[in-house]
């Protein structure tokens, strides 16, 4: 068992916390009452944790094993890597501190400094500093609780981790009495109460034991309210919004200082270029206009509060519901509109199972088809297909490999037939429509069509490099030809907004005079991060 903050160590601790999140995430959401009383802070911990500890072990994973080397990456990649992954799975208020903690800890131990002690204080002060206006009773007072026992620990950094942890569990049973919204619940805070498992979990992978403090009080749950001074119930701003943004430091200061303005709760973290920006605000347009005028924003995510809290509790559930993940905002409303919930993605940005997960509850139906659009989800999605099952939803989960086979799928999609029934049908489209993509050759390589150089344009088909060619135009036609030897009966072609004007009438009308009888239909895409994607059903 590891006894200092190395590479498996790090590996080891992201593991057992997001399992400890895991068993966690109901009562933590059940004790959320600050800053807004939506019910979801261990699942936003559990969500952000979790994108941390896949990027984790996607560093494991590249790093070449014996007889080469070792297996083990260097400390430094991955703990850079667990600080990146939480940035950019950071949910909510309390996933975006976590994120800054993580970072500020990474800073440290990246540095090659062994000092746990000290990389907690940094983490401490790094949340202190990406909050702006920092409330004592909340996770940064149990976070910086935690830093002042371990700088005061001696031993080995077991032994300071479990000093810390005891730490926080002291600061956590007293937020209570220092913030008036918890004594008024007779709750602890409940960011405050998932930093204290994602501390015990730091504990056991150090030490190989789950912490222990001696004469520790039970944490408390919702019940009668502690003598707390009355206050007046707040209304709070409307949305929140939370987006990844990249801007240099200059414009993330002007947009902290306009957000500032607009709204409260705002938390900002990151840095070198990339930050993700959580805030509440009444205008949930003039926080994303902000936002474009600081840098390039994306992923991005409004919650409406009151619509949250008023609408969705009483919902009553569906019979079927079918839940999509798709490459671009226009996919994304096309599905909509078709009645899917949709779970946008960015190129190199896949979605966790954690997530999925929560799209298939937001669903809000007893049975649920789960379309991944992506070969490389296969194993995410089926995690969440058994959380989901596991929750007493009925799920199936059909293994569509592009999003023109979810389209296909969702075309004959019919909830009023038995659930077997649609499945086998919406199963049977997507097996039935080939699927083909262009994309742009980042860099020179050998493919199955031979070697491409930086800038060729890709054609592939069901997953395969066919065709290299100079432009997107004569390439498409080529995949098209090729796609279409066999027969077909329709094609449907997904543009990206990145495309030259009028590619998509140089098509049809390719289709149309090569191949009589075959039927074209365009939807735009948006930013998909592929020029286009094309199906042959």
């Amino acid at each position: 068992m590891p006894q200092t903050l190395d590479a498996v160590a790090v590996r080891g601790w992201c593991a057992l916390a997001l399992d400890a999140l895991g068993r966690d995430r109901e009562a933590i959401d059940a004790i959320n009452v600050y800053p807004v009383a939506d019910g979801d802070t261990g699942t936003n911990l559990y969500l952000t944790m979790e994108s941390a500890a896949q990027a984790v072990e996607a560093v494991f994973a590249a790093y070449p094993e014996p007889p080469v080397y070792d297996g083990v990456p260097p400390t430094a990649d991955v703990v850079r890597a667990m600080a990146h992954g939480a940035l950019i799975g950071a949910r909510g208020n309390s996933g975006t501190i976590l994120a800054q903690l993580l970072r500020g800890m990474a800073e440290v131990v990246a540095a090659g400094d062994g000092d746990l002690a000290k990389a907690l204080g940094r983490a401490a002060a790094a949340a202190y500093l990406a909050v702006a206006h920092p409330v004592e009773g909340t996770v940064l007072t149990v976070a910086t609780a935690a830093a002042k026992a371990a700088e005061s620990a001696d031993g080995t950094p077991a032994a300071v981790a479990q000093a810390a942890y005891a730490g926080a569990r002291a600061a956590l049973d007293a937020t209570p009495s220092q913030l008036a919204a918890l004594g008024r619940a007779g709750v602890v805070d409940a960011g405050g109460r998932g930093l204290v498992t994602v501390l015990g979990a730091l504990v056991q992978a150090l030490s190989g034991e789950a912490p222990v403090v001696r004469g520790e009080a039970p944490v408390p749950v919702p019940g009668p309210a502690q003598d707390c001074p009355a206050e007046p119930a707040a209304t709070g701003p409307a949305f929140e919004v939370i987006h990844l943004l990249e801007a240099d430091d200059a414009a993330v200061d002007r947009l902290r200082a306009r957000l500032d303005r607009l709204g409260d709760s705002l938390v900002i973290v990151g840095g070198d270029g990339l930050w993700n920006v959580h805030v509440h605000v009444d205008d949930a347009g003039a926080a994303v206009e902000a936002a474009v005028e600081a840098g390039r924003p994306y992923r991005i995510r409004i919650t409406h509060f009151a619509q949250q809290a008023a609408v969705e509790p009483p919902k009553e559930q569906v019979q079927r519901a079918v839940v999509a993940v798709v490459p671009g905002e226009g996919l994304a409303a096309l599905c909509a509109e078709a009645g899917a919930t949709t779970v946008l993605t960015r190129p190199g940005e896949a979605p966790a199972s954690g997530e999925l997960v929560e799209a298939i509850r937001r669903a809000h139906a007893r049975e649920v088809v789960l379309l991944p659009n992506d070969a490389e989800l296969r194993h995410t999605a089926a995690a969440a297909v058994e959380q989901a099952r596991a929750e007493g939803i009925r799920v199936a989960l059909i293994p569509t490999r592009a999003a023109v086979q979810g389209l296909a799928a969702l075309a004959v999609h019919a909830p009023e037939r038995r659930f077997d029934e649609d499945v086998v049908a919406m199963t049977s489209a997507a097996g039935a429509t080939r699927h083909a993509e262009l994309a742009v050759a980042e860099r020179q390589s050998w493919t199955m069509a031979g070697v491409c150089q930086a800038g060729d344009v890709l054609g592939l088909i069901d997953g395969d490099v066919v065709v290299i060619g100079q432009d997107l135009a004569g390439t498409a036609r080529t995949v098209l030809d090729r796609m279409l030897a066999a027969g077909g009966e329709l094609v449907t072609l997904v543009l990206s907004a990145d495309v030259p004007p009028g590619l998509a009438a140089t098509l049809e009308a390719h289709v149309s005079k090569a191949h009589l009888a075959v039927d074209t239909v365009v939807y735009e895409g948006g930013h998909q991060g592929v020029p286009l994607f094309i199906g042959v059903e």
